[in-house]
């Protein structure tokens, strides 16, 4: 199987997880070093955060019943030991407390190590648009 292939499907794989909520499959694909630069503050994660199964779930548990994850047009380059991934993806849930899911696409950069034979997670860049008209409200409605 290609290195190119095993890129991604981890990244599949971790798609999988994020639908039926696996807390510890998400956060196995970091390395322990990994930064993230995720939807919610602050502007930057770091370990231990980063590798906490606990910190996901809890992230999971804000949300009632499960999430839908959808990862499209995906784009994976491998030089060596160094893999660059980026992919439109979207997310759709109902808040703990709210009646109504919310939707939205985002945009996500993953950059991966090739570690003792295994494919790692060095980091992680994920992002909304904002509107520049001087409103600067993200660009929640956008869809591919």
């Amino acid at each position: 199987m290609s290195q190119h292939v095993r890129v991604r499907d981890l990244l599949e794989e971790r798609a999988a997880a994020m639908r039926t909520g696996d807390a510890d499959r998400i956060v196995a694909d970091y390395l322990p070093d990994a930064v993230t630069f995720t939807l919610a503050p602050p502007l930057k994660h770091t370990a231990p955060e980063v590798t906490d199964p606990e910190a996901m779930r809890a992230w999971f548990a804000s949300f009632a019943g499960g999430l839908e994850y959808e990862m499209r047009d995906l784009e994976v380059v491998v030089d060596g030991g160094l893999a660059f991934c980026h992919s439109l993806n979207r997310m759709s849930a109902v808040p703990q407390g709210a009646t109504e899911a919310f939707t939205l696409w985002f945009r996500s950069t993953v950059c991966l190590r090739h570690v003792d034979g295994v494919w790692r997670i060095a980091h992680e860049h994920t992002s909304t648009p904002f509107y520049m008209d001087g409103n600067f409200g993200a660009a929640l409605d956008l869809e591919p």
